[in-house]
């Protein structure tokens, strides 16, 4: 029988996305056989980020301040607003082109089947933002799934009301894929040839 520790071990590591028994017991003996130290450190890194790391007072990134780096920034436009499902599209975006504009991150998409309305996403954060700022663009970078399109023309009519031009990704991103899996020649493309998009 293996020790209790280790496999505590084994079933904590198996909290990550992709991450099967045998990933889990690759990593963990590796920690313990090579690299303790690094072991250390990320227990260390992790567990400040757990108890550290909140989301942006405005953008609603992930963050360890009232508000992220990039809304704190003054050399971003605040004409141009990148609304995206979750944190992991504004890596892809930053990663692969370069947009310097704001953002807003959703946390999710409109499904009114799973009871998944607007104010669940922060869509009335997002109004409040094209009446109080200086907003002229919206690029909606939600993905191409039944959800994500719902979500897009509901925000289309957000900005209709406030006289914002909306913008959509465009060629590219596969229907049905998701931004963070895309590769970045790929989304960099879309993102550079997106279109207006028609109420």
């Amino acid at each position: 029988m293996s020790d209790p520790l280790l496999e505590e071990l084994l079933q904590a590591l198996r909290c990550l996305p992709g991450v099967g028994g045998r990933t889990a017991q690759r990593m963990a003996l590796h920690l313990l056989e090579r690299d303790r130290r690094g072991g250390e450190r990320l227990a260390d890194v992790l567990g400040r980020a757990v108890r550290d790391i909140r989301r942006c007072d405005r953008c609603r990134n992930f963050t360890s301040a009232d508000i992220c780096d990039i809304c704190a920034s003054n050399r971003r436009s605040d004409r141009v607003l990148c609304v995206v499902e979750a944190p992991g599209d504004v890596l892809a975006i930053e990663q692969a082109t370069g947009f310097e504009g704001r953002y807003f991150v959703l946390l999710g998409r409109l499904s009114p089947l799973d009871g998944i309305g607007p104010e669940d996403i922060g869509l009335d954060q997002l109004e409040r933002r094209f009446a109080g700022e200086p907003i002229e663009e919206v690029i909606v970078a939600t993905n191409s799934t039944v959800e994500g399109e719902a979500t897009a023309h509901y925000i289309a009519g957000l900005a209709s009301r406030h006289g914002v031009r909306l913008t959509r990704l465009a060629q590219g991103v596969p229907l049905g894929g998701e931004l963070e899996h895309t590769d970045q020649t790929t989304l960099a493309h879309a993102f550079a040839s997106r279109l207006p998009v028609s109420e």
